[in-house]
């Protein structure tokens, strides 16, 4: 086996170790648009030491948005409530998402956030 594979596992674990407090946290719900299927410890910040601030349980359409896969517009506004949440994880998360797109009030919704100054000027640049 490969120090990468053993150093993605031991990862992996030290994220589900935070399985029970995510959930509870979450109310066993997503935490971007409040659905019950498939959730998942979604991981905002892969290159830092998992923590409860910057892990998220996110259902499989939000993980897929998370990732990249674009969402439809209607779809959109189903993660707009998640970027008042003070876990980064949740508003930084929801908020990168949204800020791929230009509709108007994408950017209002950001503006008007708690999110952190500085990842609100990068994302409405």
């Amino acid at each position: 086996m490969s120090k990468g594979y053993n150093a993605n596992k031991e990862r992996l674990n030290d994220m589900n170790g935070f399985g029970k407090s995510l959930g509870k946290r979450a109310g066993f719900k997503c935490e971007w648009c409040e659905g019950k299927d498939a959730l998942r410890i979604w991981d905002y910040k892969p290159d830092a030491s998992p923590e409860l601030e910057t892990l998220a349980l996110l259902c499989q359409n939000c993980r897929g948005w998370a990732e990249g896969r674009k969402p439809g517009t209607d779809e959109l506004h189903s993660i707009r409530n998640a970027l008042w949440s003070d876990v980064p994880a949740i508003s930084e998360g929801a908020a990168r998402v949204l800020a791929r797109y230009k509709e108007p009030w994408v950017r209002d919704a950001i503006e008007e956030s708690f999110i952190d100054e500085k990842v609100k000027a990068e994302l409405l640049k």
